[in-house]
Parts: structure tokens; sequence; C-alpha cells
């Protein structure tokens, strides 16, 4: 008989123990007035919903990576509805955002952040990456 069993596997474990310390983590971070912040508008609540993400400013475009893909809540706010903020730099910007399933993750965290690249390897799931683009108003 395995030790394992009745265990869920590596990949659930890893998402549950990440996500447990992003909880407490991101409480923190959204607080400080450098972080850069995606709102969302919570699918079921309807209520503004605050992420500290790392991603990059690309012309009218700000750039992210998912390390949960799919599975992440802003990703599925995001499909509900595209509608977001995004606070970089201290400063606000609307957009519409687009999960990008297609784009190669791994080549688009070469061109992010390195800090926040590392992060989202170390701390993302298997092949559950996924960028986002959001297109900015000006």
């Amino acid at each position: 008989m395995s030790s394992n069993a009745g265990r869920p596997p590596f990949a659930e474990r890893k998402y549950r123990a990440v996500t447990a310390v992003q909880r407490r983590l991101n409480a923190v971070l959204r607080r400080l007035p450098t972080q850069t912040l995606l709102e969302t508008t919570g699918r079921v609540s309807g209520l503004p919903r605050r992420t500290p993400v790392g991603g990059r400013l690309v012309g009218d475009s700000f750039w992210l990576v998912s390390e949960f893909g799919e599975r992440s809540q802003y990703v599925r706010n995001i499909r509900t509805d595209p509608r977001v903020r995004v606070r970089v730099r201290g400063r606000w910007h609307t957009g519409t955002a687009h999960p990008l399933p297609d784009d190669d993750p791994v080549a688009r965290l070469r061109r992010l952040p390195r800090f926040n690249s590392l992060a989202v390897r170390a701390m993302g799931v298997g092949k559950g990456l996924l960028t986002v683009r959001v297109d900015l108003e000006r």
C-alpha cells in the first residue's frame, strides 16, 4: 500500500499551501502604496477584489502571468467581467483584461520583472501558467 493513499497529488497540495500563504501575504501587500494591484469585480459578490500582481507596462497594455492559470480567482473574475483596474507606480488605470491561453507564459515571464517571474515559477503548479494582457484606456 502506498504511503500517499488518500492524499491529494503533489500539485493539489502545493496549490493549497501557496494559496494559504498568499491570502495572508496579500492582505499586507495590498496596503503598500508601491505594490502593483489588479482590481477585478467579484463574480459572485460584485465587490471589488484587489490582488497584488507583478507584471509590466508595455505601451498601452499591462502584461502579467497567473501562476495558477484558469484556477486563479482573479482569472475566474475576469472571465465573468473583463473590466478591470490596474495600479502601477501608485496610479490607477482602467482597462479590459484578456486571458491569452495561446501565449507562451514561460517566454512571457522572461520579459517581465525578474523577481516576480521567479516567484510565479516557484509558486505555479505544472502547466497551469496563463498570460493575461490588460488593454488600458488612455
